[in-house]
C-alpha cells in the first residue's frame, strides 16, 4: 500500500513540473513552447477531416440542407405596407386605413411566432457540420470511422485536457487571490501599480492556456487607454479571460459573496475596481459618480463594461445601455468573435448554472476567437442612446454580427408596452400623412 501511495505521489510531481514548465512559466511571460500550436494544428485537420467524411456521408445519402422557415425581408413597415396597398381598392374619402393593411401585421406577427430573432439569440449557435462534440450532432451522417475518432476525442477531451485546465484553473485563481492580497500590502505608487498590472495580466493569461484559448487580437493601436471605458459585446464570462490577457482593466460590477467575494476583495486591495453593493446598484446616479470619479483619474485603469447587460450567442448585438454613454469619457469599443467551431462559448444563464458552463467549456475542443480594437470615439451632437447606438454598430460591423435594436433583458422579461406603443404611433402617423 505504501508502494502506491509512493507512485501516486511521484505521478503527480511529474505531472505538476510538465505543467509549470509547460505552460505555467511560458504564460506569465507571454510566450509559447509551441505545444498549444501542435495540439490547434492537430485538431484543425482532424475537424477538415471529420467535416470531408461527412459531407461524402451526405451526398451519399442525399440528405436535404437545413433551410430557413422564414425569408424575411428587409424593408420599412411604409414600403411594405405601399407595395401592399397597390393592388387594393383605394380608400374612401375619410380615411387612409385599408382592410389589407391586416394583412401585413398578420404576417409580421407569425413571422415572429415561427421564427423569433430575439429569443433565438439566446440559444447555441448551430454549425453546418458536425464538429464531434455532442451538441452539434444533428443526426448527421456518422461512419465506423467518425465513431472511433469520436470515442477517442472523448477520451482525451474528458480524461486529459479536463484534468490538466481544471488544475490550471485552480493554479492560476490561487495565484490570483494571493498575489493581488501580497501586493495589496504595498505602499500606493508605481511600483504597486506596475506589480499589480503584472500580477493580473499573469494569472489571466495561465487560465487562458487552461482553456486552450487561441486569440487573435487586431489593431493594437488601438488599444484602451488609461481614463477611458472599454465597451465590448457579450458572450461569455470569459470575454474578461480573453481581454485581460492582452492588458489589464478596472472591473465594474456587483459585491459577491464565497469564492467570488474572495477574489473581490483581493483584487480591489491592489487595483482600484468598481464594486457595488446589490441597493448601490439600483442608484444610477450613485453608479454614474462613481464612474466619473473613476475617469477623471487618468492614472487609472482603463474601465470594462459590456453594455448589453447579457450573454448573447456569439451571432449578434443587442442594445447598449445608456448608462456608460453618459459619463461623458472617451469610448473604446472592442469587438469579440468566437469560432463556434472548437466549442460553444455562449453562457446560456438561464439553462446553466456558472460551474456547469465552466466544465462545458473545459471538455471542449479550444477556445478560439478575434479581437478587434476598434479606434477611440467620443459623443458628438447627439444623446447618450444615439452614442451607444453608434458605437453598437461598429461594433457589430467589425465583428460580422448582426445589429439588433432590441434589448437583452428580454432574455428573462417581456416586451415593455412603449415599444408596442412606438409602433403603435409609426402606423398612426403614417395616416395622418396621407
Amino acid at each position: 500500500m505504501d508502494d502506491l501511495w509512493v507512485l501516486v505521489l511521484w505521478g503527480l510531481k511529474i505531472w505538476l513540473f510538465l505543467i509549470i514548465s509547460l505552460i505555467m512559466i511560458p504564460a506569465m511571460f507571454g510566450f509559447s513552447l509551441g505545444v498549444s500550436e501542435t495540439y490547434m494544428t492537430v485538431l484543425v485537420k482532424t475537424l477538415e477531416w471529420a467535416t470531408l467524411n461527412i459531407q461524402k456521408g451526405k451526398q451519399k445519402n442525399r440528405l436535404l440542407k437545413t433551410v430557413r422557415l422564414i425569408q424575411r425581408e428587409a424593408g420599412s413597415m411604409e414600403k411594405e405596407l405601399e407595395e401592399l396597398r397597390r393592388s387594393r381598392p383605394k380608400p374612401p374619402v375619410g380615411g387612409d386605413f385599408t382592410l389589407s393593411d391586416c394583412f401585413y401585421f398578420s404576417r409580421k406577427g407569425i413571422e415572429s411566432i415561427v421564427e423569433d430573432e430575439v429569443t433565438q439569440r439566446f440559444s447555441s449557435e448551430e454549425l453546418v457540420s458536425w464538429n464531434l462534440l455532442t451538441r452539434t450532432n444533428d443526426f448527421q451522417y456518422i461512419s465506423l470511422k467518425l465513431t472511433l475518432v469520436y470515442g477517442l476525442g472523448i477520451f482525451v477531451r474528458y480524461c486529459i485536457l479536463a484534468p490538466l485546465r481544471i488544475t490550471l484553473a485552480c493554479i492560476g485563481l490561487t495565484w490570483l487571490v494571493l498575489g493581488t492580497s501580497a501586493v495589496g500590502c504595498l505602499p500606493n505608487g508605481w511600483i504597486k501599480f506596475w506589480l499589480s498590472e503584472w500580477v493580473h495580466v499573469m494569472c489571466y493569461r495561465i487560465c487562458a492556456r487552461g482553456l486552450s484559448a487561441a486569440i487573435h487580437y487586431h489593431n493594437r493601436e488601438n488599444k484602451p487607454k488609461k481614463g477611458g471605458i472599454c465597451v465590448a459585446n457579450h458572450t461569455s464570462p470569459i470575454d474578461i479571460v480573453i481581454l485581460c490577457n492582452d492588458g489589464c482593466y478596472a472591473m465594474v460590477g456587483q459585491v459577491h459573496g464565497g469564492l467570488m467575494g474572495i477574489i473581490q476583495r483581493a483584487m480591489v486591495r491592489s487595483c482600484p475596481h468598481v464594486w457595488f453593493e446589490r441597493a448601490e446598484m439600483k442608484d444610477r446616479h450613485l453608479v454614474t459618480n462613481r464612474l466619473k470619479d473613476h475617469v477623471s483619474d487618468k492614472t487609472k485603469l482603463p474601465i470594462l463594461i459590456f453594455p448589453e447587460g447579457t450573454c448573447i450567442n456569439n451571432t449578434s448585438v443587442m442594445m447598449f445601455k445608456k448608462g456608460s454613454f453618459e459619463i461623458g469619457a472617451t469610448i473604446y469599443p472592442v469587438a469579440i468573435k468566437y469560432d463556434p467551431k472548437f466549442g460553444d462559448a455562449f453562457w446560456n444563464s438561464s439553462k446553466y448554472s456558472m460551474v456547469s458552463y465552466l466544465l462545458r467549456m473545459m471538455t471542449s475542443w479550444a477556445l478560439v476567437c478575434n479581437v478587434w480594437y476598434l479606434p477611440a470615439m467620443h459623443q458628438q451632437d447627439e444623446d447618450a442612446v444615439q452614442f451607444a447606438n453608434r458605437v453598437k454598430s461598429a461594433i457589430a460591423h467589425q465583428g460580422g454580427l448582426v445589429d439588433l435594436q432590441w434589448d437583452g433583458g428580454l432574455k428573462r422579461a417581456k416586451v415593455k408596452d412603449t415599444f408596442k406603443e412606438q409602433q403603435q404611433k409609426k402606423y398612426s402617423n403614417m395616416q395622418s400623412l396621407h
